[in-house]
């Protein structure tokens, strides 16, 4: 047993809390990358090199990542945010393009996104302080809805959209059942509906190209119950603590 704290050999109570699921609740990263913090002696304990993922936290620990303390997890927030396009949802961009998190308030605690939206993709983004929340909701287990409003280039029909309820391969990849509606056409430009519970990388880009389709526009409308609704482009609000409660799956 070294001199971190590991859960007690003899009665398996933990010492608190497992220093990954830790940092994820305090919006470092999420519990898979906080993992590989650890792994990469990034992490430290009161001042010791962190070498095992299962130590543990307790109360009134000082727990520092890369140098800079890391306050404990406040209580779980989220909040909804309207990404415009031409926006990074990552927290470093090697070739310096703007991301949404260098767009937050200077008031904003540290916060993680749940899930991505690409760099043409705008409309809802959901931010958490909580990482370990984040990783929950992007899972497709959770059965929350992803609804997004599509401009599509192309001859379309609603015959070719159905088709997709059945799933499709692109290239290798399996992806779901996707339901798709055609709203309104113009020429040979549509606005289409769409919903999907996963929500793989540039998932409805790839699959429209499959079927034909060149997406000029992708707008995300909802996730789950929470939605765009009036938020302005790059406004931030808050979700408020009765409707985190009535609304986010129970553990």
């Amino acid at each position: 047993m070294t001199e971190e704290r590991m859960e007690d050999a003899d009665s398996g109570t933990p010492r608190g809390e497992r220093i990954a699921k830790w940092l994820a609740r305090a919006g470092v990263a999420s519990r898979r990358d906080a993992e590989k913090l650890v792994e990469d002696g990034r992490v430290r304990l009161n001042n010791q090199v962190v070498t095992h993922p299962a130590t543990f936290v307790g109360s009134g620990d000082l727990v520092t990542v890369n140098g800079a303390l890391v306050e404990a997890p406040d209580r779980t927030r989220l909040w909804r945010y309207h990404k415009t396009d031409g926006v990074m949802t990552t927290h470093r961009d090697p070739q310096g393009r703007p991301t949404v998190f260098e767009k937050l308030p200077s008031s904003m605690p540290r916060v993680v996104s749940v899930g991505r939206l690409d760099l043409n993709s705008e409309g809802l983004l959901l931010l958490t302080n909580d990482g370990m929340l984040a990783r929950r909701l992007e899972l497709p287990q959770t059965g929350w809805i992803r609804r997004y409003r599509v401009r599509v280039h192309g001859d379309v029909t609603q015959a070719m959209l159905d088709s997709l309820a059945r799933g499709v391969t692109v290239e290798g990849v399996r992806y779901g059942s996707i339901e798709a509606g055609l709203d309104s056409s113009k020429g040979s430009n549509s606005w289409l509906t769409v919903s999907l519970k996963e929500g793989k990388n540039r998932e409805i880009r790839k699959v429209m190209r499959h079927i034909g389709l060149h997406v000029t526009r992708l707008i995300r409308i909802a996730y789950g119950p929470f939605q765009l609704g009036q938020l302005g482009k790059g406004e931030v609000e808050e979700v408020t603590g009765k409707v985190l409660r009535e609304q986010l799956p129970r553990d």
